[in-house]
């Protein structure tokens, strides 16, 4: 019997961090129309938390900015990983999620994949499921390329399509501050752009794997804790394509530039404006100019890297 089966009252909360792309590499599109990646994750401290509850069936809510474009129903990342999880573990039993948004809806932080990953540990306690984070991982990999990473956190190296992960050793704690725009972008139609950009058809001769030697100094700079070195080094391939799509972006891209970031960058597909910053004052600086210049919807500050999807409360 499962322990929400055992105490219908039982809540588990769960917290998942948001993403920043330090740098993201894309390949040429395989016959599959999927680009070989190579990225290097670090997790940041904006959040999502997932509260779950015993339930007869799957049922999802949502609160906080930007969740009234969050979908509620079984395209939802969170409602995909607790069947996938109650698939894999035999639980016939239901849950209610409640998502309490803080990483940026469509803003390429991975909010969705957070919500995923911070699902799947939420069931696995509430349901008594036991899975280890081996198999937890596993499950991840099938619901999205990012969500393993939401899973593991702290700062990786991704490959495949973002999926296939190896921790990388980073030294101190980096400030950021971010530029958010409430009209997200799809990541689809950023591809999309990128390939135009660069005459890319998928075919065979496309998805053949990335190779990681351009990222070495950026991966030294994290070990020695070089946040000045590590700015220099931010580097997004997708950034002129969302540019291209939404020309807004290159106002905060300069503004952070002109306030003395150490480095800025597109965070994955966009459209959020991820700024390196010198200490977690600086960071409140950076956010100030954001502000001041009107050219974000909202602006947040965070620290990096942090731990991935964690249980933080159970109780009734």
């Amino acid at each position: 019997m499962s322990s929400a089966a055992q105490d219908p009252r039982r809540r588990v909360r769960v917290r998942a961090p948001g993403k920043v792309n330090l740098s993201l590499r894309v390949g040429r599109p395989g016959a599959d129309g999927y680009h070989p990646l190579s990225t290097v994750f670090q997790a940041v401290s904006v959040y999502e938390e997932v509260l779950a509850s015993a339930s007869d069936t799957v049922t999802l809510t949502a609160q906080g900015p930007g969740s009234e474009q969050v979908p509620l129903d079984d395209t939802n990342l969170a409602v995909r990983a607790a069947r996938a999880l109650a698939r894999y573990a035999g639980v016939d039993e239901g849950v209610h999620l409640h998502l309490i948004k803080g990483v940026p809806v469509a803003g390429g932080m991975a909010g969705g994949s957070a919500d995923a990953a911070a699902a799947l540990v939420a069931c696995d306690e509430l349901w008594g499921t036991g899975l280890g984070r081996e198999e937890l991982g596993s499950l991840a990999a099938t619901l999205g390329a990012d969500v393993p990473f939401s899973l593991a956190g702290h700062t990786a190296v991704g490959t495949g399509r973002g999926d296939l992960l190896t921790p990388a050793m980073s030294r101190g704690e980096f400030h950021w501050a971010f530029a958010v725009q409430d009209e997200g972008l799809s990541t689809p139609s950023v591809f999309r752009a990128f390939d135009s950009l660069h005459g890319y058809r998928p075919d065979a001769t496309g998805g053949a794997p990335l190779e990681r030697g351009d990222d070495v100094a950026l991966m030294q700079a994290l070990r020695a804790g070089d946040a000045e070195a590590l700015g220099a080094l931010l580097h997004n391939d997708l950034e002129p394509a969302a540019v291209a799509i939404a020309p807004r972006l290159a106002e905060p891209l300069a503004v952070a530039r002109d306030s003395g970031a150490l480095g800025v960058v597109l965070s994955g597909s966009g459209p959020t404006i991820a700024a390196l910053a010198r200490t977690a004052s600086h960071a409140l600086a950076l956010a100030a100019a954001f502000t001041a210049a009107g050219v974000a919807d909202r602006v947040l500050t965070a620290a990096g890297p942090v731990a991935g999807a964690r249980v933080v409360g159970v109780g009734e």
